[in-house]
């Protein structure tokens, strides 16, 4: 897997919306204020700030923005404005020739998990599961995310309030991001190589039910069979109704973890949460799930 070239003062970085739309104007805003308080050159797309039903634009306006920034050499690295959804309907008509001749680091989590999945198998490249541009950067997010994205070191370590789910060591590739969206790219050419991997997961608005649906998905497809290890974030605003506990969601990751026989942990800092690591899809980590440890190689 290649490593895009780090970020500089000055980077040039294209803001796009290949999901859902922006709230507004103040959230555009507040993506170029995150790009220029990292020291970066924000340059928005043209379709932005645009609106289809629940999309950021017609398929077209988000794909012309997403290819326009891949095509231009002068641009350092995308950073997604959001998740949401529409991703996954871009992916057989994005520049994946401009990625793959000019590698440029993409930025973004949730519904971005498609292109960083898309990008793996396409582009073989590293990408960035970090926060999205429009988020508040948090003190501990944006060390992370400058530790991966600018100096090319580890954006991870010590994860103090996780929990042990199966104890052991594991080295392999991160893959992983959106637990819905790797269930919806299974059997399609864009899902990522599992085997050897260390499978990262979050997700937001799931119930146990479903979530447990997704994960029974993963292991009938064979997924699970082929990770060397399971690091699991945050499940978060579950739907009215279906609470899901720390106890519950180890139960379920236990039960997965089992079937594969790897080492587990959960609570680690990703997913739709204040304060998350940057995870370097495709770059080689160590997990400790016993010292609550991802140790990542980014040279």
């Amino acid at each position: 897997m290649r490593l895009p070239p780090l970020l500089s003062p000055g980077a040039r970085v294209a803001l796009v919306a290949p999901a859902g739309p922006l709230r507004g104007a103040e959230e555009l805003d507040a993506s170029i204020a995150n790009a220029r308080s990292l020291g970066w050159d924000p340059r928005p797309g043209a379709n932005v700030l645009a609106r289809h039903e629940y999309l950021g634009g017609t398929d077209a306006e988000r794909l012309r923005d997403l290819n326009t920034a891949l095509a231009d050499d002068d641009v350092d690295a995308v950073w997604c404005v959001r998740g949401g959804y529409g991703a996954l309907r871009l992916l057989p008509h994005v520049d994946w020739a401009s990625l793959t001749r000019r590698p440029r680091a993409l930025i973004g989590f949730s519904d971005v998990t498609a292109l960083h999945a898309a990008a793996s198998t396409r582009c073989e490249l590293i990408t960035y599961h970090g926060p999205t541009a429009r988020v508040s950067l948090t003190d501990f997010s944006r060390t992370s995310l400058v530790r991966a994205v600018v100096e090319g070191r580890d954006p991870c370590g010590r994860a103090d309030a996780a929990r042990t789910v199966r104890p052991g060591r594991a080295s392999g590739r991160l893959v992983g991001g959106n637990l819905a969206l790797l269930t919806s790219l299974a059997g399609t050419p864009y899902a990522p190589d599992y085997r050897g991997a260390i499978l990262v997961l979050e997700d937001v608005g799931e119930p146990a039910y479903r979530i447990d649906r997704m994960l029974t998905q993963l292991r009938l497809s064979g997924a699970l069979a082929q990770i060397a290890g399971l690091v699991v974030g945050h499940f978060t605003d579950t739907a009215p109704g279906h609470d899901l506990s720390a106890t519950a969601l180890d139960t379920l990751i236990g039960e997965a973890a089992d079937v594969a026989g790897v080492p587990a942990v959960a609570g680690v800092p990703v997913g739709h949460i204040d304060e998350q690591w940057t995870i370097p899809l495709g770059a080689t980590a160590q997990l400790d799930a016993d010292t609550l440890t991802l140790a990542v190689a980014l040279s």
